[in-house]
Parts: C-alpha cells; sequence; structure tokens
C-alpha cells in the first residue's frame, strides 16, 4: 500500500532525516564514551546510547521507506466540497453536539487537537461532501453514526503542522 502524501510532507520528512543522519556522529561518540566506562553487560550508559542510536536509525529507515513508496497528492478540491487541510464544522446528531476538524494526511494526524487523517473513516466519508450534506461514517460492521455538514472553510498546506512521531 503507498501512502498519499503531499509535497510538503515529503520535505518534512526530508528534513528529519537530515538531521536524524547529522546526529549519527554524536550518537555514536556517545557508544563509545559509553564503552569505555567498563563492564558492557552492566553498563546502562551503553545500552542506553545503543538504544537511541538503533531508534535514530530506525526511524530514518522508515521514513525513507515512506517517501520511496509515497504517491505525491496536491489535496486541491473545488470550493464548495470537503478537501485535505480544509477546516469542517461537524453536527454529530447521536451525540447532539458540533465538532470541528481539520482534514490532513495520515502522516499529520492528531486526532486530540482536531486534526483527522484523511484515511480515518471520519475523514473517509466526509470527504468530496458539501455544506448541508448528512454522511454517514461506518467506524466497523457494528457501528456507523451519521453526521451534517454545517461549514466548510478552505485551507492549505499548513507547513507548521509537524509530522507524527510513530
Amino acid at each position: 500500500m503507498h501512502d498519499e502524501l503531499t509535497k510538503v510532507d515529503i520535505e518534512k520528512m526530508q528534513a528529519e532525516i537530515d538531521e536524524r543522519i547529522a546526529r549519527r556522529a554524536a550518537l555514536r561518540e556517545t557508544i563509545r564514551a559509553a564503552k569505555e566506562l567498563g563492564d558492557l553487560s552492566e553498563n546502562d550508559e551503553y545500552h542506553s546510547a545503543r538504544r537511541e542510536f538503533n531508534k535514530n536509525n530506525g526511524r530514518i529507515e522508515y521514513l525513507q521507506s515512506m517517501i520511496e513508496t509515497a504517491v505525491v497528492i496536491d489535496g486541491s478540491s473545488a470550493d464548495d466540497e470537503i478537501g485535505l487541510f480544509d477546516t469542517v464544522e461537524l453536527y454529530i446528531e447521536e451525540d447532539d453536539e458540533t465538532r470541528t476538524i481539520t482534514l490532513v494526511t495520515t502522516l499529520r494526524q492528531d486526532a486530540i487537537r482536531g486534526f483527522v487523517s484523511k484515511e480515518s473513516p471520519l475523514g473517509q466519508a466526509i470527504l468530496g461532501h458539501k455544506t448541508g450534506e448528512r454522511v454517514t461514517v461506518k467506524v466497523n460492521d457494528k457501528y456507523s453514526y451519521d453526521v451534517i455538514i454545517r461549514s466548510i472553510k478552505k485551507g492549505q498546506d499548513d507547513r507548521s503542522l509537524p509530522i507524527s512521531e510513530y
């Protein structure tokens, strides 16, 4: 499966890769210094430094793989329909509450802050719909709920949105 990412997503991932590659020398030096402290079987500093080094390398490999397999999208949509980076006010009927979310790529989702992935059940359900429409969000085979789209505020790819750590 390929992740659909924007050009900004790719740029942010590449910037993180570059920063993490630059950190490798310092992490190697930390490992070298910890080795000099003695018996490695009981050397917590050494094991901690190795874990940090491996975590850094794992993140680099993950990001490189994401970039290699990504499908680059632009996220544009018609002025009257929900697209990527748009802020949407939804009325959730069964809870009798209004919720405001911004639709983002999976790489920048943060549901607690209201950034919902376009690949989530909610994101998939509302993408391409218009103000006033009632949409059914199918969470799984046993549960679904309806939302009414109250408003759409057109957005653009916000460079300030961080990419997910893991």
